[in-house]
């Protein structure tokens, strides 16, 4: 799992949501959404874009970068 992905499983936890739900509203299956939380799908500039809309977060918080 890389870097994203980790942070992306995590606020997914923290807000107590379902995967399936936040791939829905990204516009993803359930298996295109799993393929990029497990690396075998590239997550595009796009791909950030979308999630962090519907996590509510910014692309920052996606890669784990807070603000100084």
């Amino acid at each position: 799992m890389n870097v994203c992905a980790t942070h992306i499983d995590r606020i997914i936890f923290e807000k107590g949501l379902k995967k399936q739900s936040v791939a829905v509203k990204c516009g993803y299956t359930l298996q295109q959404f799993s393929s990029m939380l497990h690396g075998r799908k590239i997550i595009t500039a796009l791909d950030i874009a979308k999630i962090a809309e519907v996590l509510e977060v910014t692309p920052n918080d996606l890669f784990g970068i807070t603000g100084q």
